[in-house]
């Protein structure tokens, strides 16, 4: 007998905010910088004295132009900021700076990819631009709520989805999409611990088949990706039960209690909010035609990772699991995209970068634009070792870590004058497979009654004779020939 709760579906929406990675606060010239002693980063603006006057700031404005080509939005041409008005006492000016009639992009989609390899288009409505609140803190005193102002003001793009998502899985998989895209993109650091990232979740539920909505809660206090998903898992499950037992879901605002998976009510949401939004009369409107042809001519001369991702799988025939690795990483992904231009070698320069280049940027601590060899070198060495000259071990085991440490040389003279070339003197050779045969005869008579792995302990074998530097391919092509 089939679970009550496969009856229902959720219907589910996320609305995102993600700090704008800016130097100076949305409307004033304050730093926007996160970790400073509470109410440093303050000014008359930001504290909303009578009389100061905001002013765009044209960086935030540029990355949410940004997010919105990224995600196919349509980037609206003239903006106008309206005043959301509320009281709260971390909203020092008493209204919030937002954008309300006119945001500035709107439709798009996100592409999310589920674990059993399927994918969904997740709509999106809307990405507005708006200022943060202070933060309120009610643990640092046994009677008084203390309260920060150095984030309020900080610019914020709120992005709203369509009520695609269908499952807390896939939440997850949007938000971690999202998380991923700001990054890559730098404009928000994606750091949901600190604040930087936030998230609310409205969640209802229906009978399948069903085409009316249910009842939608909200769900905030969300501090991690996967945070995300366990509160929406405990508030499908919650609404079901309540149905099931003949109870009416309420349309509340609720918290996530990450300690034992929970969520709580905090407000109803019975009575709408009046937030009275009218144009702000102190900024003007402004036009997003230079920052839209701005932000296309980066992208042309650094293409989104999707495009890369394309280009990787289809022109250059890499398998999808090592290009969404080289893509992960905004600067690696392009500094291999400029390698690739310089080779026709890509599997090998693929496994050189997710193996040995990786490995050296994690020991170090460094990025791929601290890293001694240039895209370039790289591409040399990786035609140089599929020349035949040298092997790929000894390419990623003794002369990577020489160019490393003379990138001013090239592959080629590091690779001579240390004696690394490989030795293709078939004599030479077929000695050192003769003298590995008749070590081993016991060996040599499991081979030739059907072991044949051993092939490659005698090919190991002649290498250590050879110190590495035997011709793999005469090796396989000698050893065969004795043992046949």
């Amino acid at each position: 007998m089939s679970s009550v709760y496969e009856k229902y579906e959720p219907v589910i929406g996320l609305e995102i905010h993600a700090q704008l990675l800016t130097n100076s606060k949305a409307f004033s010239s304050d730093s926007a910088a996160y970790g400073a002693a509470p109410n440093e980063h303050v000014s008359v603006i930001s504290l909303g004295y009578p009389g100061t006057l905001p002013m765009h700031n044209k960086t935030a404005i540029k990355f949410a132009v940004k997010m919105g080509i990224a995600c196919g939005c349509e980037i609206r041409q003239y903006n106008y900021y309206a005043r959301k008005n509320y009281f709260y006492a971390d909203l020092p000016k008493g209204y919030q700076i937002t954008q309300d009639k006119t945001p500035i992009c709107t439709g798009g989609k996100i592409e999310i990819s589920m674990p059993d390899g399927s994918k969904k288009d997740i709509r999106l409505t809307r990405i507005h631009l708006e200022e943060d609140a202070g933060k309120s803190m009610h643990d640092q005193d046994l009677y008084d709520t203390l309260i920060d102002f150095n984030r309020a003001g900080v610019p914020l793009i709120e992005i709203v989805s369509e009520p695609d998502i269908c499952s807390a899985e896939e939440a997850y998989q949007y938000i971690t999409k999202i998380r991923w895209l700001l990054r890559y993109l730098e404009i928000c650091d994606g750091n949901m611990e600190e604040g930087s990232l936030r998230c609310d979740a409205n969640v209802s539920v229906r009978l399948k088949g069903e085409t009316k909505f249910g009842v939608k809660v909200e769900v905030k206090n969300m501090n991690s990706t996967s945070n995300v998903k366990r509160a929406i898992e405990y508030e499908i499950i919650r609404q079901i039960d309540l149905i099931e037992s003949g109870e009416i879901v309420e349309s509340d605002t609720r918290a996530f209690n990450a300690l034992n998976g929970t969520t709580f009510s905090m407000r109803s949401k019975e009575l709408a909010n009046d937030y009275r939004y009218f144009p702000e009369p102190d900024l003007p409107p402004f036009y997003t035609s230079k920052f839209i042809s701005d932000v296309e001519l980066e992208f042309t001369k650094d293409p989104l990772p999707w495009e890369l991702y394309e280009r990787f799988t289809q022109v250059l025939e890499l398998s999808e699991y090592d290009s969404k690795l080289l893509i992960d990483n905004k600067d690696i992904a392009h500094y291999f995209n400029e390698v690739s231009y310089n080779t026709e070698h890509y599997k090998t320069a693929a496994n050189f970068m997710l193996g040995s280049v990786k490995s050296y940027l994690n020991e170090n601590a460094v990025s791929i634009n601290e890293y001694p060899i240039n895209p370039g070198q790289l591409a040399n060495l990786v035609n140089y070792t599929e020349s035949g000259a040298i092997s790929y071990s000894i390419a990623t085991q003794k002369l990577l870590p020489l160019l490393l440490k003379n990138s001013s040389l090239s592959a080629q003279y590091l690779a001579e004058t240390n004696n690394l070339v490989l030795e293709k003197d078939s004599d030479l050779i077929r000695q050192f497979a003769q003298e590995v045969l008749a070590a081993y005869p016991d060996k040599v008579s499991a081979y030739k009654n059907g072991k044949i792995g051993l092939l490659g302990m005698f090919v190991g074998e002649i290498m250590k004779k050879s110190k590495g530097k035997a011709d793999p391919k005469e090796t396989n092509k000698i050893l065969l020939e004795l043992l046949s």
